[in-house]
């Protein structure tokens, strides 16, 4: 997904999650996989808007990180990838895949977030990362808010010599339940505020 100055052109992000699923060859059929772009146009929109940065002093006891300085904050808009898979007893329900969003800073688009879970920036730098805790979002739509110690740092750019990642002020991108067709691929729209700390 090319990175620039402007706002996330969102077209984009979402045929991008699209791609992704076509790499490997995932079943799918017309429904809510082929709508995705216009459900993110519209959904993502709305989610962004409504996402903001926390206040770390505020954060739940499982996420927090003493002694810890955040050093970037950007806020993340995209898609929750799933697709649908056979249980442990035999029967289809969704499981999450990876995201697929864009990082934005100050307006800007200055990088993306996908499967690793990886944050990679505009100047080639990146992270990878391993979640170490979780909390509960605002409600049941939501993703959890998530504490990730960094695997791979970073020994420059945005989020050079962070340590942790902090995924709060999440918006969606939960999604739950049974499926019917097994490979069939969902994206459910989400945004949050990512915190790399040192």
């Amino acid at each position: 997904m090319p990175l620039g100055d402007a706002a996330p052109n969102l077209n984009i992000l979402c045929s991008g999650a699209l791609e992704s699923a076509n790499k490997v060859n995932l079943r799918h059929s017309g429904g809510s996989y082929m709508r995705m772009p216009a459900v993110c146009l519209i959904a993502i929109s709305s989610l962004f808007a409504s996402a903001r940065a926390g206040d770390l002093s505020e954060l739940p006891e499982a996420l927090a990180v003493k002694g810890a300085a955040a050093i970037t904050t950007v806020q993340g808009t995209g898609a929750q990838l799933y697709t649908c898979t056979k249980n442990a007893k035999g029967g289809l329900e969704w499981s999450f895949r990876e995201p697929v969003a864009a990082l934005l800073q100050d307006g800007k688009t200055i990088g993306r977030h996908f499967v690793g879970p990886t944050w990679e920036f505009a100047d080639g730098t990146h992270v990878t990362g391993r979640p170490e805790a979780k909390a509960p979002g605002a409600t049941v739509n939501d993703v959890p808010w998530l504490k990730i110690a960094i695997a791979e740092p970073a020994k420059s750019g945005p989020a050079g010599g962070a340590t942790t990642i902090l995924r709060i002020d999440t918006r969606g991108g939960a999604f739950t339940g049974a499926c019917s067709k097994e490979g069939e691929l969902h994206a459910e729209p989400y945004a949050a505020t990512y915190v790399f700390l040192k």
